[in-house]
């Protein structure tokens, strides 16, 4: 039971780690207490939030992922390297369709519930 409680702190460790260091991150979670207000605001259904979570979980995931992946890659290879280059920028690339697809999502959910207030 020890050793699993050890791995929940491991895992809060990384995640305040991700939040502290990178920039981007910070934006995801603004982001997030934006769109939260927002949805309280105009009375998204369970569903709708369900969907909200779920985009907001992968831009989240995709930016930890993506932060794990450059530190790795930073560690292997400190020089300039081209396939490690490479390698970064697949991984940014994650984060930014994961964010391109919540925006989305938010786009369509929001501008339904905001048309249909001005209705």
């Amino acid at each position: 039971m020890i050793k699993l409680f050890k791995s929940f702190g491991y895992a809060l460790k990384g995640m305040f780690f991700v939040l502290k260091e990178q920039q981007n991150m910070r934006i995801h979670a603004i982001a997030i207490v934006v769109v939260t207000i927002a949805g309280i605001f105009l009375g998204l259904t369970a569903i709708e939030w369900s969907v909200i979570a779920l985009t907001i979980s992968s831009v989240i995931v995709a930016e930890m992922i993506n932060t794990a992946i450059e530190d790795l890659v930073d560690l292997v290879s400190p020089e300039f390297n081209q396939t490690a280059g490479k390698i970064k920028d697949i991984a940014a690339g994650a984060v930014l369709l994961a964010a391109i697809v919540a925006t989305v999502v938010a786009v369509y959910i929001f501008g339904n519930k905001i048309f249909n207030l001005l209705l």
